[in-house]
């Protein structure tokens, strides 16, 4: 935690405590401004990291439970995905706005600055929670009880950096759920969802992977003010390999999945074009050189669930037989 007394910190107070700026006659292109510099705050694009598989996930349930796609389902899981990753990116920045303060490549985060106010975060994820829980509702009743239960490991993962050196497993979890919320939105029951299982443990350790690479970034700042992470407690290089490992295991179980589903070819050129993707992720970033970590994050791992989702979109439709 950050000492008190220091200049970041009083900035970070005053971004808190300050009442937002104009005039009453502007309110509405204040209004707009708040929402914006909220969504770049979340970074709301960067949903397409877990949607596809959300979406893989039910559109298979549905082609197992009769064959027809469910658009209202469909909009509705979309909604509950957006609402949860909302939620949680706005509880991660207003749990972390003092290490992001102390951190150079974080200082510049929108709650550090007063972008966005305090009061404007908190909102913004209360709102972000209720569409959640209001989807999930609309769902099903098991979806509505399993609910709170998705959102625990997106409030803890903010504090795992305070008394874990893996907080990228807490991560892994929270991003399990995805494909077993979908899979649940369209049954309605746990009965035949092993899929979805199978599927929520590749994409839990393929997002906690490439969260490792990503933390490597910090290593030496979260050293000196005592943030716990894989790279800064056992050191890059580990890091780096313990993402590898993972990333193999993820294959492993996209494989696995492919087969207990009866995806063909179509599903396995997605795959080989995955292989692809990680062995790029991988070889880019080095334990002496992490300049391309961005570019590993960003454009890899959207390649990695769009490439995935399009060619088992193609195999469900023309293989499989789901129809509109």
């Amino acid at each position: 935690m950050a000492d008190e007394g220091s200049p970041r910190d009083l900035a970070v107070s005053v971004a808190d405590s300050s009442p937002s700026a104009g005039t009453a006659g502007s309110g509405s292109a204040r209004s707009r401004g708040r929402v914006g510099a909220f969504l770049r705050l979340v970074a709301i694009e960067h949903s397409v990291f877990a949607l596809p598989f959300a979406y893989l996930s039910a559109l298979t349930a549905m082609r197992v439970g009769g064959g027809h796609v469910r658009w209202a389902d469909l909009l509705l899981i979309t909604v509950a995905m957006v609402g949860a990753r909302t939620f949680a990116m706005a509880a991660n920045r207003i749990l972390d706005r003092r290490i992001d303060a102390r951190n150079p490549r974080t200082a510049n985060r929108e709650l550090v600055t007063g972008a966005v106010s305090l009061r404007t975060a908190w909102t913004g994820a209360a709102v972000a929670l209720v569409v959640f829980l209001a989807a999930a509702a609309l769902l099903n009743p098991l979806c509505l009880v399993l609910a709170p239960l998705a959102v625990v490991p997106l409030v803890v993962y903010p504090y795992g950096k305070r008394f874990t050196n893996w907080p990228h497993a807490i991560l892994a979890i929270a991003q399990a759920v995805g494909p077993v919320g979908a899979w649940l939105a369209v049954t309605g029951t746990l009965a035949g969802s092993w899929p979805a299982w199978l599927l929520g443990a590749a994409v839990g350790l393929w997002i906690g992977g490439f969260d490792l690479i990503y933390a490597c970034q910090d290593a030496d700042v979260d050293r000196l003010i005592g943030v716990h992470s894989v790279p800064a407690r056992y050191g890059l290089r580990f890091a780096l390999h313990a993402s590898t490992v993972a990333h193999v295991v993820t294959f492993a179980l996209f494989l696995w999945f492919g087969v207990l589903v009866g995806f063909g070819w179509l599903w396995w050129i997605g795959l080989a074009l995955t292989a692809l993707a990680f062995g790029y992720q991988h070889l880019v970033v080095s334990p002496t050189d992490l300049s391309k970590v961005n570019r590993a994050f960003f454009t890899a791992n959207g390649f990695v669930g769009i490439a995935l989702f399009v060619f088992a979109l193609l195999d469900l439709v023309i293989r499989l037989g789901l129809r509109g």
